[in-house]
């Protein structure tokens, strides 16, 4: 998955005003603003896809938990003391 790297497109967005000044606080290593934005903003949209994975990885265990807890029982019975 590329995460969206393609042709940059020239656009306007309104901030608020603390939020521009931490976005200049923390801009030492970037070239620019638009460059921090959108780093910060694919950043998030990744966060976003994992997040979306995960749910829907925990809705399959959840619905396999029983038999996977039967898989685990079972696996405990052959287990030798020591």
């Amino acid at each position: 998955m590329g995460y969206f790297y393609s042709m940059k497109v020239k656009t306007s967005i309104t901030l608020s005003e603390d939020l521009l000044k931490a976005i200049d606080e923390y801009t030492g290593e970037y070239k620019n603003r638009s460059k921090f934005i959108e780093d910060a903003v694919r950043a998030f949209i990744i966060q976003l896809i994992h997040s979306q994975q995960d749910a829907r990885d925990l809705e399959i265990i959840n619905l396999r938990a029983d038999y996977l807890n039967q898989e685990a029982a079972d696996v405990l019975t052959y287990q030798v003391d020591l």
